[in-house]
C-alpha cells in the first residue's frame, strides 16, 4: 500500500505521516527550518533543493542538502512540477511573463482589478497554503483556497471562487506576481476565456503588489498574535 493510499484511509496528510515517529517527542525540532523553507519557497517558488539550499545558507542555515531535500518531501513542496508548459521566455521559471497592467490603472468601481497572491500558514504538524484574490477597489476577498500543495489548483481553486461570486466583463485586470503558479498555462487560459487581462508584478519588485502583500501581512500578523498562535 501507498503512502498516499495509508494517508487517504487514515485521514491524515502525507506530510504528517513522514513525520510521525511514536517514541519522539510531539515538538517538531525542524519546525524553524521548515519555516525558512517555505519562506523562500514562496519568495522564489521556481527554487529546487540546490537553490534553496544555497539561499538558507545565505540567510544563516548550516544545513545539508539531504536534510533540505527530506523536509521538501514532507511538507509537499516537491511537487511544483513545470507540466504542460510551452517556453515562451527566458524567465527564471521558463513560462510566459506577461506586463504590469495595473500600475497606472485607476480603479473607480469593482471588477476593473483583481490581485492575487499566497502565502502559508504553519499549523502545529504541518504547512498549509492559502491562496487569495482580493477586488482591489472594495478590498474585498472574492475568492480563496487552502491547500496542503502549491500546485496550480491551490490558484485555480481561489480564482473559480472568485467567478462564481463575480459577474466580470471583458477587460477586467488581473494582477499577481510571476509565480508558477499564476503563469502556468492552465492558469492564464482560464483567465483568457473570460476575457480577463494577464498581468504580473516587474521582476523583483514587491510594491507591484502591494495591495495583497498587505493584506496577507496583516493576516499573518493577527494569527501571530491570536492566544493560540498554531492554528
Amino acid at each position: 500500500m501507498t503512502v498516499e493510499r495509508m494517508a487517504e484511509l487514515g485521514g491524515v496528510s502525507r506530510s504528517s505521516f513522514y513525520r510521525f515517529e511514536p517514541d519522539r517527542p510531539t515538538v517538531d525540532g525542524d519546525m524553524e527550518l521548515r519555516d525558512a523553507i517555505q519562506r523562500i519557497a514562496l519568495e522564489f517558488p521556481s527554487y529546487g533543493r540546490p537553490r534553496i539550499t544555497a539561499e538558507l545558507r545565505r540567510r544563516g542555515w548550516e544545513v545539508n542538502p539531504k536534510r533540505v531535500y527530506r523536509i521538501l518531501q514532507e511538507d509537499n513542496l516537491l511537487c511544483l512540477r513545470q507540466r504542460k508548459f510551452v517556453v515562451t521566455t527566458d524567465s527564471r521559471h521558463g513560462l510566459k511573463v506577461y506586463p504590469n497592467l495595473a500600475k497606472d490603472l485607476v480603479v473607480t468601481g469593482i471588477n476593473q482589478l483583481w490581485v492575487a497572491d499566497i502565502t502559508y500558514i504553519r499549523l502545529q504538524e504541518e504547512f498549509v497554503y492559502l491562496a487569495v484574490i482580493l477586488d482591489a477597489f472594495s478590498r474585498r476577498v472574492i475568492g480563496w483556497a487552502l491547500d496542503r500543495t502549491l500546485e496550480d489548483r491551490l490558484t485555480l481553486s481561489a480564482l473559480h471562487m472568485a467567478l462564481l461570486r463575480r459577474q466580470v466583463q471583458p477587460g477586467l485586470v488581473h494582477h499577481s506576481d510571476r509565480g508558477v503558479q499564476y503563469a502556468s498555462k492552465d492558469y492564464t487560459e482560464e483567465l483568457k476565456q473570460y476575457g480577463i487581462l494577464v498581468s504580473m508584478s516587474r521582476k523583483a519588485n514587491p510594491w507591484d503588489n502591494a495591495q495583497s502583500e498587505s493584506f496577507l501581512k496583516t493576516l499573518q500578523t493577527r494569527k501571530s498574535t491570536a492566544p493560540n498562535t498554531e492554528i
